[in-house]
């Protein structure tokens, strides 16, 4: 049974942990607007000297995702910020080097790989492995035509910088990079992720040897299923990406629907 922090306040618990995992897109701010009550939040955890990551699944390097919350109001935490890019970066530098790929995503997203942009192609079929990290500006909607585009490359290495399927700007609701990947395995292709719920990106953003972890989210199937799998607590943010399927089915239903376990929930980031 989920517990409900809307009245109590985060502050109920806080002290049962050592360390947070608190997502950003959806609990900090919804890509438009930053949330004051969240601010708040991490306010009070660092007077408390608790430690905390904001842990995103952006697929861009640390700096990049620091500037973008700069300009919308984020004047503090910078130094708590941690991206799945910058995870992919790390793995990138260190196993794929000298070797050519081709880039699916947006042109924003080139800060990814300015480190060896000299090995980006620009026809797929010369690549030895491919790096996405979102949906095509002019292919925004149509999955299918990554289909059609991946078919002949099922036996390259196919590395996604941020396994969310889909995210809210504002009002409007976005494909993500997990939504290709999740294309390119349902037609037999291989995937190799870097962000929640997979596990490298929360050992290379914390030690969390020997501590009592809480994850704050927005999302099932990347904040809860990965506190799942590490085995920690975690608390899902119900006016995030789910808002709708809670309204309609409460807290027991969709964790049997994405077949999590939810420890808290409230409807938006309190102290």
């Amino acid at each position: 049974m989920s517990q409900n922090l809307d009245n109590p306040g985060l502050r109920s618990i806080f002290n049962q942990y050592n360390l947070f995992y608190i997502d950003i897109w959806g609990v900090i701010h919804n890509g438009v607007e930053i949330f004051n009550d969240s601010l708040e939040v991490l306010q009070n955890l660092k007077n408390e000297n608790k430690e905390f990551v904001l842990l995103t699944n952006a697929p861009r390097p640390n700096l990049t995702v620091i500037n973008f919350l700069k300009k919308i109001g984020l004047k503090d935490f910078h130094e708590n910020v941690y991206t799945s890019g910058e995870a992919s970066l790390k793995f990138l530098l260190n196993n794929f080097i000298d070797q050519k790929f081709f880039h699916i995503g947006q042109v924003k997203d080139f800060d990814l790989f300015r480190k060896f942009n000299q090995n980006k192609v620009n026809r797929i079929e010369e690549s030895d492995y491919i790096i996405c990290t979102g949906l095509f500006e002019n292919k925004m909607t149509n999955l299918n035509y990554y289909k059609d585009t991946l078919k002949e490359q099922l036996e390259k290495k196919f590395i996604c910088t941020n396994p969310d399927l889909i995210v809210d700007k504002g009002n409007v609701r976005e494909y993500c990079a997990g939504s290709v990947a999740k294309a390119f395995e349902e037609i037999g292709g291989k995937v190799i992720y870097f962000g929640k719920p997979y596990s490298p990106v929360y050992n290379l953003s914390a030690n969390i040897s020997n501590k009592n972890v809480l994850c704050i989210g927005d999302n099932m199937n990347t904040d809860i299923k990965g506190a799942n799998n590490q085995n920690f607590d975690s608390l899902l943010i119900t006016s995030g990406i789910h808002n709708k399927e809670f309204t309609n089915y409460g807290i027991n239903k969709l964790e049997k629907i994405y077949g999590t376990s939810v420890n808290y929930i409230q409807t938006k980031l309190k102290w």
